[in-house]
């Protein structure tokens, strides 16, 4: 009877909570930069979308992984395939940890781009949670601005078209429309999305954002015979 109720003490004790993107316990010792790493982690708890806080995160945990001191120039880029596919599921590890948190979308964002070249579908479908987490535009903005770094711009159009609402929307996220309008060869859409783009709450941002796509949207104009 004495094994029964320990083992029945066991189960009813009460297990430790862990939040998202804390750090868990390990019996490993710890790397010297694990304070950083600790005020990192501590940002993105208050803050799973501290843009600035993940790619330090990430960063580190790729170095890490590589087996990359700190201190170390040697960006991602540089290193071996076997390598750079051992950093990139670190940081993929770390996103997905983070995107847990359900007011998380810039993680999603970064899986979305982790996966974009093997696994497209499921990249748009990354992107496309990260909007419908985020009312701002700032996720779309995001995820617009990725997929045109990746020479993608129709579908980041695309994505733009089905989740950008230009009067509550911030104006860098019409932005990244437009210039993925341009991008794709679709001048006439690229200026109808200019003009939708002056409807923004924000009027000054939109007058600025206006002035400064307008030149190239008459010049892709002109380019395909508009």
């Amino acid at each position: 009877m004495a094994l029964l109720d320990r083992l029945r003490a066991l189960l009813s004790r009460k297990k430790p909570g862990h939040l998202v993107g804390a750090r868990r316990p390990s019996a490993v010792s710890r790397p010297a930069d694990a304070p950083r790493e600790d005020a990192l982690r501590a940002r993105l708890i208050e803050d799973p979308n501290d843009i600035e806080a993940f790619k330090a995160l990430a960063e580190l945990v790729r170095r890490r992984a590589a087996g990359v001191g700190p201190a170390d120039p040697l960006t991602a880029e540089q290193l071996p395939p076997d390598l750079r596919r051992a950093s990139d599921l670190a940081v993929w590890a770390l996103a997905e940890e983070i995107a847990g948190n359900p007011r998380a979308w810039y993680a999603l964002v970064e899986l979305g781009r982790l996966s974009l070249e093997n696994d497209h579908e499921g990249a748009m479908r990354r992107l496309a949670g990260a909007c419908e987490r985020e009312n701002t535009g700032r996720a779309l903005a995001e995820s617009i601005k990725m997929l045109r770094e990746a020479g993608q711009p129709g579908e980041a159009l695309g994505l733009g078209v089905g989740h950008w609402a230009p009067k509550d929307n911030i104006v860098e996220a019409g932005r990244q429309v437009v210039l993925a309008a341009i991008e794709a060869g679709r001048p006439m859409e690229a200026r109808r999305h200019l003009q939708e783009l002056s409807t923004s709450r924000d009027q000054a941002g939109a007058a600025a954002a206006i002035t400064e796509l307008e030149p190239l949207v008459a010049e892709a104009e002109v380019g395909h015979g508009v």
